[in-house]
């Protein structure tokens, strides 16, 4: 290869050299500067979400979201700087997000649903709540699923889809619980007295609020026995200690005090019929 040759093929390569190399060098910086700008931008939305007082999890979700979103956005330009056609590019990724959207729907269905959770606080982690035919404390709040330990410690897995799409009653959300008790005692027993012993019970017991006041009231004449409703507040975590001591409590000084708590009982009449000769 003579000289000539080669200042020619050097002539040729220089401009090619220095109009790709400028693109190069662009789209490198492009990149830093997403990459740098994902990071500012990301802690600035973690640290309005935190202040916001949004769970952890989603949290994290969103700051990994916007990264990606500027990350994504800085490649696409740095691909415009080479004269890729980015309508195209980004044509070609929405049909994918679609495919796999539509390949996982069931998921992005709990992880919208998750999402609305976090969002919006209908429970969280510690509340006792009754949904989807459990009853229990919420452990953990997922994007996808939330899990439940019930009160005999079986861990219960739902699905956050399952979950928003039935009822969820929220046992302690209200900070106070009312705990609803019924007592029988005799058609012959005093009833006056009945009640004042059920209030010297609810007075003594440490966990029984005294605002809201409790009741003790009749309720109903049953086919054996005169109900009484005996209803105490208390905090949601003695609900089972005062619904038991009470109970209990109860018992005692109604057997202390002569009022018995009757048993239901039929009576059975029998008609002799004579036979026909």
């Amino acid at each position: 290869m003579n000289q000539e040759t080669i200042q020619q093929a050097m002539d040729s390569a220089i401009p090619l050299v220095t109009t790709y190399g400028m693109r190069i060098i662009g789209a490198v910086l492009i990149l830093i500067i997403g990459r740098i700008v994902s990071n500012i931008l990301g802690s600035l939305v973690g640290k309005a979400l935190k202040k916001a007082k949004l769970e952890p999890s989603l949290v994290g979700f969103l700051v990994s979201l916007t990264k990606i979103a500027v990350i994504v956005f800085s490649v696409i330009a740095a691909l415009a700087k080479f004269g890729v056609e980015t309508t195209s590019f980004v044509a070609v990724l929405g049909a994918v997000g679609f495919a796999v959207g539509f390949a996982l729907q069931g998921s992005l269905g709990n992880f919208a649903a998750g999402v609305m959770i976090l969002l919006f606080k209908p429970i969280k982690v510690g509340d006792l709540v009754e949904t989807s035919g459990y009853l229990g404390t919420i452990s953990e709040i997922g994007l996808f699923v939330t899990i439940m330990n019930t009160l005999d410690n079986r861990r219960i897995i739902i699905p956050n889809g399952k979950l928003t799409s039935d009822v969820i009653n929220n046992v302690n959300a209200n900070g106070l619980r009312r705990v609803d008790m019924t007592a029988g005692i005799s058609y012959d027993d005093d009833m006056n007295l009945a009640k004042r012993l059920c209030l010297e019970v609810l007075e003594k017991h440490p966990h029984v609020l005294k605002e809201p006041a409790p009741a003790v009231a009749i309720s109903e004449m049953g086919d054996s026995s005169v109900n009484l409703v005996v209803r105490p507040w208390t905090h949601p975590d003695y609900y089972w200690d005062v619904h038991f001591d009470v109970t209990q409590g109860i018992k005692e000084a109604f057997d202390a005090n002569g009022i018995s708590i009757p048993f239901p009982q039929q009576d059975v009449h029998m008609h002799q019929v004579e036979a026909k000769s």
